[in-house]
């Protein structure tokens, strides 16, 4: 099963689609494609490394988070399916199409990870696709979109031993691996589940004391082995680090820190199309009080806390961030 008729396929199932939707996920899949080629070929074609550059988050950039927004960018100048892009790599939405087709709003991070590309480790790129309410007819915009619950599809290609391209419409996850004999992305990991509770949680501990005292207080006790034993997986890769967690079960979580007062990620194009995902396979994600899809838009760089993976492991954060408030 390729990813185009698993999509089409879908497609067939909602009487009313248009196939817009389509167009852009395979769109997507095709610029992850360019990605993969260019990722494996990145030192022999001199494209690691720094650029010298900030970003508006005030990040050191790399040159392969140029080439990956550059990427995402061309792959929809001329769709007329999207209104804007916001990127990680972009001070405001770069604005693409308007009119009756531009019903969508892309948000995405071209690479996540990038402090792994110099080192051969794992990256990914993050997208969620937005549909924000059309009032009178006025174009897409992100200003429109209230919250991560406006996604109509999210999901991530991840580049690593394989590569993986994993989405949700809102109707199930699924998984395909990327066959580069044939250049199609096929259907590996159908229907995927988040286990109700697992063995790994997956946090960056340098930053333990800066947290507060719950986050602390709960990384503590699933150090101490004291309901069920834990294990430390932790990747410096967002996306890495939540895959292990929606396929094998545990949590990953970067909460807020005395750097960091509102959190480190970002809310429109790292926490909420992870969560989407996650929700959509029967795990859970959260700020460390409430859903992280139902966080309401504020900016576009905002960001948040963020914990996600098994239910009953972000269950139990909330509980002991409720409880040392």
């Amino acid at each position: 099963m390729t990813l185009s008729r698993h999509i089409l396929e879908s497609q067939r199932q909602a009487p009313r689609a248009r196939g817009e939707l389509s167009v852009l996920l395979l769109q997507l899949a095709f610029a992850g494609k360019i990605f993969s080629h260019a990722l494996r070929r990145s030192a022999l074609d001199g494209r690691l490394g720094p650029t010298g550059d900030r970003n508006v988050q005030g990040e050191a950039t790399k040159q392969l988070d140029v080439f990956g927004n550059n990427t995402i960018v061309e792959a929809f100048a001329r769709s007329e399916l999207v209104a804007a892009i916001v990127s990680e790599e972009l001070d405001e939405p770069r604005e693409i199409a308007c009119g009756e087709r531009a019903s969508y709003v892309l948000c995405v991070d071209p690479l996540d990870g990038s402090s792994n590309s110099d080192v051969n480790g794992v990256v990914a790129t993050i997208f969620g696709v937005y549909r924000p309410p059309r009032e009178n007819g006025a174009e897409a915009s992100l200003a429109r979109v209230r919250s991560g619950r406006d996604q109509v599809a999210a999901g991530y290609i991840m580049y690593g031993p394989s590569t993986i391209f994993v989405y949700t419409t809102g109707s199930g996850v699924h998984g395909f691996t990327l066959d580069h004999d044939i250049g199609e992305f096929l259907l590996t990991h159908p229907q995927m589940e988040c286990p109700p509770h697992g063995p790994y949680y997956a946090a960056n501990l340098a930053n333990l004391q800066d947290w507060d005292a719950g986050a602390q207080e709960y990384v503590r006790h699933l150090a101490a082995g004291l309901d069920r034993t834990y294990s430390l997986r932790y990747s410096g890769a967002l996306v890495a680090d939540v895959h292990r967690s929606l396929l094998e079960g545990g949590i990953y979580l970067y909460p807020a820190d005395r750097q960091h007062p509102s959190g480190k990620l970002r809310l429109a194009y790292e926490c909420a199309p992870l969560a989407f995902v996650l929700e959509q396979a029967g795990g859970a994600a959260s700020t460390g009080t409430s859903a992280v899809l139902d966080a309401p838009f504020e900016s576009i760089h905002q960001r948040v806390p963020f914990a996600g993976g098994s239910r009953d492991e972000v269950a139990m954060l909330e509980r002991f961030t409720r409880d040392r408030r």
